[in-house]
């Protein structure tokens, strides 16, 4: 994690045991904390041993979920392989690609260079393909190929053992993105879900990456969430959500109380616009504050019902922060360069009398 990362996971942490009413005993020691008597807030989605290892059986018992397979927690999982006897990965799950098929952009994953070569094919036919590392966040490993030729010059440097244990995600590539955010929370006995959009910046290192999110979160679950006006392609975007968030369960042992999902919606080649869900995070990640926000707001205010919130990153030197922000990292992160990271004020959409 970035040093920036780390700090932020801390507000987060405090911020959920203010709202839990627990102390904060800041980073777990298995020497010094017995497991099973926390509340955690995860730097990554665990496995399963891990969970059971500090105890957690339930998704009240962390900000974050489990997950039975390395691969369950990367987007490696959104698309489906290219041939029914491709190489995958141990308990890689059919069932769950020709679910979230329909909620999803045309595409594939592969394990295998010959398999990519055929995804890379087979989408050529739509346009120019995207790739994404399944490590990769935040816009970071990812590019764009025009051609086979491309492809393979792209190969060339992405070693054999990497893409065998982790996979290349092909999928078509689209125009004018936006990236939609939506999901749902639960901490304790209380749960927003929400909808939004994020923003991209331009990084130290010259590169387009994750600039934050504005969010529109209302009190309660899905359904909430289902029933605030919303323009159709937002309600379209909070469907694909919902049959990939259904979907998950598909994997033995999935639990998750953190549920958050990336839907791109953009112009392909040929000038279709298109919609689909990029990736699940289900473990604390760039809209953490902004959901803490809300439901701090929630926790405080019992007639609020609807409140809007945003988490933003800036790069370089920051334009001015606004008034009543909530600042969570000022300077300069060893790796990333000066940032800023904060959370705006909360403005109240609904409230009842």
């Amino acid at each position: 994690m970035y040093t920036h990362e780390k700090v932020t996971l801390s507000v987060v942490a405090k911020s959920i045991a203010r709202l839990i009413e627990h102390p904060f005993v800041g980073e777990f020691d298995p020497r010094a904390h017995v497991a099973g008597h926390f509340f955690f807030v995860p730097s990554d989605t665990l496995m399963r041993d891990e969970a059971q290892d500090l105890g957690i059986h339930s998704s009240h018992q962390l900000y974050g979920a489990v997950v039975p397979y390395p691969f369950v927690k990367t987007k490696a999982i959104t698309h489906r392989l290219v041939a029914t006897h491709a190489a995958c990965p141990s308990g890689w799950s059919s069932a769950f690609a020709d679910g979230v098929h329909s909620a999803v952009l045309p595409g594939f994953t592969a394990f295998s260079a010959d398999d990519a070569r055929l995804a890379a094919e087979r989408i050529l036919t739509l346009g120019t393909v995207h790739l994404k590392e399944p490590l990769g966040d935040g816009g970071h490993g990812q590019a764009v190929v025009r051609s086979l030729g491309e492809l393979e010059a792209y190969l060339e440097n992405f070693p054999a053992e990497k893409l065998a244990s982790h996979g290349l995600v092909l999928e078509t590539n689209l125009r004018r993105v936006l990236t939609r955010s939506v999901g749902s929370t639960t901490i304790g006995n209380r749960s927003i879900a929400y909808h939004g959009t994020q923003r991209t910046v331009t990084n130290n290192h010259g590169l387009s990456v994750y600039g934050g999110s504005h969010l529109i979160c209302v009190r309660g679950g899905w359904s909430a969430l289902e029933g605030l006006p919303m323009e159709a392609e937002a309600r379209l975007a909070v469907k694909q959500a919902r049959i990939y968030d259904r979907n998950a369960a598909k994997f033995p042992g999935f639990l998750a109380s953190r549920r958050n999902y990336d839907v791109g919606q953009g112009i392909d080649e040929h000038g279709r616009w298109r919609s689909g869900v990029f990736e699940a995070s289900w473990r604390s990640g760039g809209a953490s504050t902004a959901e803490l926000a809300a439901l701090t707001a929630f926790a405080n205010d019992p007639g609020l019902q609807v409140v809007e919130t945003a988490s933003v990153k800036e790069y370089g030197k920051p334009r001015k922060i606004p008034v009543g922000a909530a600042i969570h990292f000022h300077g300069d992160d060893p790796e990333e360069g000066p940032l800023v990271r904060y959370t705006t004020a909360i403005r109240a959409l609904c409230q009842v009398a």
